[in-house]
């Protein structure tokens, strides 16, 4: 295994066609020997959080909607939050600085922590053993530092021309590749 992606971004890379993953920037929650998980930052539905998850509406980031996490299973949420704590408790677990995944079963006001707001994920992106490891061998990702505000970021659309152009260097000219070489 190469060295773990977690709390990172996974950024598309231009030639990275599959439509679940095309131009996504991706926050790796776990990544492991047994495979990696993550959610797809860039994705806003049409859902409105309060629709199905009515106690989250209220720190729910804007545009207060659900985004689709992945093609994993659609039908489960995930919630990914700033909190006022950046320690372990029932409930939270911190990725890095004052981000963490959240139960969304519980309310806001039942957690341990001060959840200043949250973003929900339908489905998840998921790798098996080895295989995201396949894929940046295969240079289908660039793997970034992820900012707080990635996750929160109210112009999703944008998001993925954003973290490129802000590495700088080589990866900064990708954010303005035409979608479709064949396009140039």
């Amino acid at each position: 295994m190469s060295e773990s992606a977690r709390g990172r971004l996974l950024v598309a890379t231009p030639t990275l066609y599959d439509p679940n993953f095309f131009r996504s920037v991706v926050l790796v929650l776990e990544h492991g020997e047994d495979g990696a998980l993550g959610v797809v930052l860039n994705r806003p539905s049409d859902t409105t959080v309060g629709e199905n998850l009515p106690d989250w509406d209220r720190v729910a980031s804007e545009p207060g909607v659900v985004f689709v996490g992945g093609p994993v299973s659609p039908d489960a949420a995930i919630g990914v939050a700033r909190a006022g704590n950046a320690e372990h408790a029932d409930g939270w677990a911190p990725l890095f600085g004052h981000l963490g995944t959240v139960d969304l079963g519980r309310a806001p006001v039942e957690l341990p922590v001060d959840v200043q707001n949250v973003r929900v994920f339908a489905g998840y992106a998921g790798w098996s053993e080895g295989q995201l490891d396949g894929e940046l061998d295969a240079g289908g990702w660039f793997v970034v530092d992820a900012a707080p505000d990635d996750v929160f970021t109210s112009q999703p659309d944008r998001l993925w021309a954003s973290v490129l152009r802000r590495q700088g260097g080589r990866l900064a000219m990708f954010a303005s590749a035409p979608p479709h070489p064949s396009l140039n």
